[in-house]
């Protein structure tokens, strides 16, 4: 399992470089007022750091359980990053469809453009950080063990 300072680091980290570069993208695609979609990008990156801790945490404790082991397949991955953005989906909707003075139909179309990126982005995000950042204790599983003499 990954530490909390680990953990604390992967979301901050996660979603920094999410708002690089979400911003200026979503501004363009949605012909809206950076500074408008900025603070949609800034709330939902909040929320989703919340939210991507939680859901982390959630899901490697229901891998651990199931499977004892957190290492994750490309199957377990893909589905990883669509629970994930389902689940943000569900919590992001409402806020952008008030904070911008648009129809929940006009929210959804375009937090599905903002899942869309984002779900690319956690998996590719995400296996990149377990390379420079290995769980915990999985370097130590491979090296032989020592037997008492």
């Amino acid at each position: 399992m990954r530490t909390t300072r680990d953990r604390i680091r992967h979301a901050i980290s996660f979603e920094i470089i999410g708002l690089i570069l979400i911003t200026p993208l979503g501004a363009w695609t949605f012909g809206m007022p950076l500074h408008d979609i900025g603070v949609v990008a800034i709330v939902g990156a909040t929320i989703a750091t919340a939210w991507n801790y939680l859901f982390n945490l959630m899901f490697d404790r229901a891998m651990l359980r199931a499977t004892g082991a957190v290492a994750k397949t490309l199957l377990v991955r893909v589905l990883h990053a669509v629970l994930f953005e389902v689940g943000l989906l569900a919590l992001l909707m409402p806020f952008i469809a008030w904070q911008l003075g648009i129809s929940l139909l006009d929210a959804l179309v375009m937090d599905l453009g903002f899942a869309g990126f984002y779900l690319v982005y956690a998996f590719v995000f995400n296996w990149a950080y377990d390379v420079v950042f290995p769980v915990p204790g999985r370097r130590a599983e491979a090296a032989p063990t020592r037997r008492a003499a």
